[in-house]
């Protein structure tokens, strides 16, 4: 637990002879930015340049650099630099009943599966985690036969090519990544509970929900719109928030991957209203999933979700990411021309036969974190 993440995290600490300071000076001199994460289904590395030639070549060669020659060094790993931070960040972690109610949550979820592990790992596995393990991660996954590159900007096709012909060049030529394991679903309902000295409760339930590309999808993210998605106009919050003022932040999505991701429900509320608050948020998805939207809420929805999708798609930057998405998980490559389309399609039918079919009232898993001793 916590390799992929601190792989990543060190590839920019010094590369081709670079130290960290003077990547960053560099590309501050070039008016470029780069970026790196890791999550539980990928890694990744970004670049934004200006497309001037004189200002964009040498910003390429940096992020070639970084992804194809990281020093990974002792000093940076070890001593004074991301595992102390990582450690550091994780003992300010258990000061948050939400980030340990986020965490525990997965875990009650998953159980064995990989996706229970946090991504920035534990203490434990830090402290055994070395150089030679980074080195070993970085060279079976870091490779090109495991990479997607998605680029946007003033380039046409052919210059396309050319420039992912160059970054993936850095790279070994290597395999993909092996599948991810299926996701069991939950064979019982559970429910745990955690003390902290805190005067809000925080509570997520759930369980595994969907898949990218999963055929159910837009029917799915829809339906839960209506319910917990829409913010201020969903279902629970009506019912939570503005009816009984039970929670100022109560809230459901999916977070779909490349297996069945978590299906969330979540609210933070005082430690003596904690019961009511569940109760209600259990009845409501419980009449919900009997008896799907009103048509109201259907229409409201999708013209929520479709008036706001040029949002989504309004900076490079926002079109890159959806871009990669695509690539990764090998979405149909129309994906964002007929997004509004298939959230129009869907009806109120498909949206109570899926949630009787995808989402389990009676094995559901529940965290709750603060209260009383």
């Amino acid at each position: 637990p916590g390799l992929a993440s601190m792989t990543n995290r060190l590839l920019d600490e010094g590369a081709a002879g670079l130290t960290a300071n003077e990547i960053a000076a560099r590309l501050e001199g070039l008016g470029a930015e780069l970026g790196s994460g890791a999550l539980r289904d990928m890694a990744w590395v970004s670049l934004r340049s200006l497309s001037d030639a004189a200002l964009f070549e040498p910003a390429l060669e940096v992020l070639q650099q970084v992804l194809g020659k990281p020093d990974f060094n002792e000093r940076d790993f070890k001593r004074e630099r991301e595992r102390e931070r990582t450690l550091v960040s994780l003992r300010e972690d258990e000061q948050s009943p939400s980030t340990i109610a986020g965490y525990r949550f997965y875990r009650a979820v998953f159980g064995e599966h990989p996706y229970a592990t946090r991504p920035v790992g534990d203490e434990a596995s830090l402290q055994r985690m070395t150089l030679k393990d980074i080195r070993a991660y970085y060279e079976k996954y870091y490779v090109a036969g495991n990479a997607v590159i998605a680029v946007v900007g003033d380039i046409d096709r052919k210059a396309a090519e050319r420039l992912t012909q160059r970054v993936a060049g850095a790279l070994r030529e290597g395999g993909p990544a092996p599948a991810v394991p299926a996701v069991a679903s939950l064979a019982d309902a559970s429910e745990e509970l955690i003390f902290h000295p805190s005067t809000q409760t925080h509570v997520r339930m759930g369980a595994p929900g969907m898949h990218r590309g999963d055929p159910d999808y837009f029917t799915l993210y829809v339906g839960n719109h209506v319910l917990g998605g829409g913010g201020l106009v969903s279902r629970l919050n009506e019912e939570i928030r503005e009816k009984r003022g039970l929670s100022y932040s109560v809230y459901s999505y999916f977070s779909p991957m490349a297996q069945d991701g978590p299906y969330i429900f979540g609210l933070q509320t005082r430690n003596d209203q904690v019961g009511e608050a569940l109760d209600v948020m259990q009845a409501t998805l419980k009449t919900f999933h009997a008896e799907g939207p009103t048509e109201q809420e259907l229409v409201a929805a999708k013209k929520n979700i479709t008036g706001g999708f040029p949002l989504r798609v309004d900076s490079n930057s926002k079109i890159v990411e959806y871009l990669a998405m695509i690539g990764f998980y090998r979405l149909p490559l129309d994906y964002l021309e007929t997004f509004n389309d298939r959230v129009e399609a869907v009806t109120r039918e498909q949206i109570r036969d899926a949630f009787r079919r995808r989402v389990p009232l009676d094995n559901m898993a529940t965290v709750i974190v603060g209260g009383e001793k």
